[in-house]
């Protein structure tokens, strides 16, 4: 007999890290597929992520019509702050900005993803730091061949997206891409308007390619992408326009040592102007201008899970991030329209951790325990304010470097109560840096002024949940009560009313209010939410809730409830596809929220329902229909302080084409 040389192993690029670990699980995550994805009634990520009871941007406003500082995203209303206090991350990489820490939403195509893991809950000790109300996990989508789509909707709306993948050199390219522009809706409600007020147009493009191939047992995974986003916020000078760049390189391998390797770097430009608009809304001038605020990143994490015990889990792991950016803006302009400051700030900041997770199970209960140590740093903060016609400074303030230690840990436990009942409960510590936007630049909103604070110290959280779920066939049901205790949060908080002249930011008008942002000395927050799902056949319906008591600790502030956070929210959904039919309805409900930290500007609360569906024309061709806010509830974002009153994005309704 012969002997027939072995045959070749099999390698299929995915596109994914490793499977997650049991002390993963443990946490719940709430899952969102590509089903809904691609078949959601709303235009970005950033609106599908808030149709989840819980989870949380600063404002209300999307990202065709908020400003993008605003963006930040949280979870178990520890909000109050426009920085994130949830990770964000993308195949792995962080995706905040690295001088403000709020998210590029329109960088996203939801279609364009195979997956969202929404992990709520600081215990995320092996994803990083920064994750102290939880972590949302975005896997892009590898197994395309050919997507497209383009859509029309109101006022002047038209988005279109593209997905094409092909076997390349023994790999596989993939290329994905999304753009739209509209002609935009007045921001400021009806009542409030003046001659100043206009529609607000927006414009965003982005696009990703990567490239999976196998090296030996492991997979490489080779990523660019890069994004613009071009918006305005309804008057003269108030246009923004954000960009970025992205590369990374990750390396998986699942074979008798499972290890992930991964390094990355990020570009982000950010333009973004401020006008004063006089009283009765008549007429805008320019108040700020950032004509240029560059940023980076670069980082990297390596992980290893290797097999000690039968029966244990283990994963150990470093990770690295390393940012630094800048605001150059010119301010104090004349009755001219000439500005006469020219205003500098910035720094760099970073953190380094080792971590370590294992896990096992034993008998009817599951156990896992995770920690990690990290290195944290600031350094090179600056703020300058300079004459521009005598290039005289008025201040010139270098602020000295600061570094610590921070320790944080998870533990987790489930046990089997039998006929699909599971009792669990975690206990964790999280922490996050303060971003070099809160420690070093002072800015504007409108009349209102907030000056930066080099010395704010890193926010901390204490937190424990309890949980008992139930699943079966298809149908899944949970109860989740948790307290959350999170020190030192960085807060914008109000010091004085205009008119006047403050520190950092110069003369505040009449109505005008003058905050810093400043560590609390603590927010507390608990509560209970509750989930619900079933599918069956080509059905899938979701629902989910949580009633949430956050209450501000410190002196004056005591008792108050923190700055846009709601204490109800409920989101449901009930959807049908078979192939290319489909059909969807969600509905978001928010309840009422406090603009600012005194809780005197009272946003009511507000529902919201979005309708999408298809129909195939052609065995690739199908006609798809979406509206948006289908009932044009009036959703208030935002209140300035001299009380004029900002709305979310109303009814918009969309017809479009989708090739498969």
């Amino acid at each position: 007999m012969i002997d027939q040389p072995p045959a070749p192993v099999e390698i299929v690029v995915t596109g994914r890290s490793l499977e997650a670990t049991r002390g993963e699980r443990l946490l719940r995550p709430t899952v969102i597929g590509p089903a809904e994805l691609a078949q959601t009634p709303v235009s970005g990520l950033d609106q599908l992520l808030t149709a989840e009871a819980g989870v949380q941007l600063f404002r209300r406003s999307d990202a065709r019509s908020a400003n993008p500082t605003s963006q930040g995203i949280t979870l178990r209303a520890l909000g109050g702050n426009a920085a994130s206090r949830t990770l964000l991350i993308l195949d792995g990489v962080p995706q905040t900005d690295p001088f403000g820490g709020w998210a590029p939403w329109p960088a996203f195509d939801p279609a364009g993803l195979a997956e969202v893991r929404i992990t709520r809950g600081g215990g995320s000790v092996t994803a990083g730091p920064g994750a102290l109300a939880g972590v949302i996990d975005l896997t892009s989508r590898s197994d395309e061949r050919l997507r497209a789509e383009v859509e029309g909707g109101s006022r002047g709306s038209l988005q279109g997206a593209l997905g094409v993948g092909a076997a390349v050199g023994g790999g596989r390219l993939a290329l994905s891409g999304n753009a739209a522009r509209g002609d935009g809706f007045v921001p400021i409600v009806a009542q409030d308007r003046g001659p100043a007020d206009r529609a607000a147009p927006y414009r965003n493009a982005a696009a990703r390619l990567r490239y999976l191939v196998p090296v030996g047992s492991a997979e490489l995974q080779a990523s660019v992408s890069g994004f613009t986003d071009r918006r305005d916020r309804g008057v003269d000078y108030s246009a923004n326009l954000s960009r970025g760049a992205d590369a990374s390189l990750r390396l998986v391998g699942r074979g008798a040592l499972p290890f992930v390797l991964l390094g990355y770097g990020q570009w982000r430009g950010f333009e973004n102007g401020s006008a004063a608009v006089s009283r009765g809304r008549t007429v805008a001038t320019p108040a700020a201008l950032q004509y240029d605020v560059p940023s980076h990143a670069f980082g990297g994490s390596a992980e290893l899970r290797p097999r000690l015990l039968p029966g244990v889990e283990v994963r150990v792991g470093t990770d690295l991030r390393a940012m630094a950016g800048r605001s150059l803006e010119y301010g104090s302009y004349t009755a001219a329209l000439t500005p006469t400051r020219d205003r500098r700030s910035g720094g760099h900041s970073g953190t380094a951790g080792l971590f370590g997770e294992a896990s096992t199970t034993l008998g009817p209960i599951d156990l896992s325990a995770a920690a990690r140590l990290d290195r944290w740093w600031i350094g090179g903060g600056f703020f300058q304010d300079r004459t521009i016609t005598t290039a005289m400074l008025n201040q010139d303030l270098r602020y000295a470097g600061r570094r610590g230690w921070r320790p944080t840990a998870r533990v987790a436990g489930a046990l089997a109560l039998g006929s699909g009942v599971t009792l669990s409960s975690a206990a964790y510590l999280g922490w996050r840096l303060p971003t070099l936007n809160e420690l070093f630049r002072p800015f504007r909103a409108g009349s209102d002024a907030t000056a930066a604070n080099p010395m704010l110290k890193p926010e901390r959280l204490r937190g424990a949940e309890a949980a008992l779920a139930w699943q079966r066939g298809g149908w899944s049901a949970s109860a989740t009560a948790f307290t959350n205790r999170l020190l030192d949060p960085v807060a914008n908080v109000t010091l004085a009313t205009g008119p006047g002249t403050f520190p950092q930011v110069g003369f505040v008008a009449a109505g005008g209010a003058y905050r810093q942002r400043q560590n609390l000395p603590a927010i507390r927050s608990q509560g209970v939410e509750l989930a619900g799902g079933w599918s069956g056949g080509p059905w899938r319906a979701r629902l989910s809730a949580s009633v949430t008591d956050a209450r501000v600790r410190a002196p004056g502030l005591d008792g108050l409830r923190p700055a846009q956070t709601p204490r109800t929210a409920v989101g449901a959904s009930v959807g049908w596809s078979d192939r290319d039919r489909f059909a969807a309805l969600t509905l978001t409900r928010t309840g009422a929220q406090y603009e600012d930290d005194l809780n005197t500007q009272r946003l009511p609360a507000a529902t919201v329902v979005g309708l999408s569906g298809g129909v195939p024309i052609s065995p690739h061709l199908a006609v798809t229909a979406r509206a948006e806010n289908l009932l044009n509830e009036t959703v208030l974002a935002g209140i300035s302080g001299n009380g004029v009153r900002e709305r979310a994005t109303p009814r918009t309704l969309w017809v479009g084409l989708r090739w498969r």
